[in-house]
């Protein structure tokens, strides 16, 4: 687990929340916030590489969000091919690695293939790796790895009881480092069947900022709230060791807008 409350390096998980109601304070179509959304996205995803931010998982649709108008759903599948198609190239070139966890075969053949295809593409990118969680629940995750697990291991039952720590290996972000912090936009203050496991110790920050609105500077505040925090992992304060820092690396970032 880490200890280093610097930003450079740190493993973030954000729930993107507010895309709807940003569009209805507007009085434009619900279609209006998501799209709004995805620029945010492309400015979250400048601001990290700019604090050396090494993991940034995302959280853009969940196993929920199939109740929701089928009109949406489908907007929603489109924006996601949309932003495959068109931002995949840019994220290469910024050696940024891009990982989907989720049920992706739900969403169809097609989004199976831009997955596979840019997952490829960026694989060994090392600068920030970009996580989209699509058709993603914590509780599908663990469930998922459980049965991973047990396939490999037939008998793991008979030897001993298995310890939490030989599931890690089979949950969606085995990639990834435990996040570090936790971020929810949108004034909503729970986890949303979100990285139930990958969780247990992350630092939570909730804002009233909408999805759309979130940018470096609210980004800040967050992680100037994660920094302000002592965390201990079950130990005293005096067991803390705090560790050392270094100077961040500047990095020249490709535009997005486009």
């Amino acid at each position: 687990m880490r200890e280093n409350k610097d930003a450079r390096g740190l493993s973030i998980v954000i729930i993107m929340d507010g895309n709807g109601r940003w569009a209805k304070k507007r009085l434009l179509p619900r279609v209006a916030g998501h799209k709004k959304g995805v620029e945010a996205v492309r400015t979250l995803v400048r601001a990290a590489i700019k604090r050396d931010i090494r993991y940034l998982t995302l959280f853009a649709f969940s196993s929920e969000n199939w109740r929701r108008p089928a009109e949406e759903v489908s907007l929603l599948k489109g924006l996601f091919i949309n932003a495959l198609e068109r931002e995949i190239d840019v994220l290469h070139k910024n050696n940024i690695r891009l990982k989907v966890i989720g049920d992706i075969a739900s969403f169809g053949p097609r989004i199976e293939r831009l997955v596979a295809a840019s997952e490829r593409l960026t694989e060994k990118n090392t600068l920030l790796t970009l996580t989209i969680a699509a058709n993603y629940g914590g509780r599908w995750d663990i469930m998922n790895a459980a049965r991973a697990f047990f396939r490999a291991h037939p008998n793991a039952l008979d030897d001993k009881t298995p310890t939490p720590e030989v599931l890690e290996p089979y949950l969606a972000t085995a990639f990834a480092p435990e996040p570090d912090l936790f971020i929810r936009t949108g004034g909503e203050k729970r986890i949303s069947n979100f990285l139930l496991w990958q969780l247990a110790y992350t630092e939570l920050y909730f804002t009233d900022t909408l999805w759309p609105d979130f940018d470096g500077k609210t980004f800040d505040d967050a992680i100037a709230s994660y920094q302000q925090r002592e965390r201990r992992f079950g130990r005293t304060s005096e067991q803390v060791q705090t560790a050392q820092t270094v100077s961040p690396p500047h990095h020249e970032i490709a535009d997005f807008s486009s």
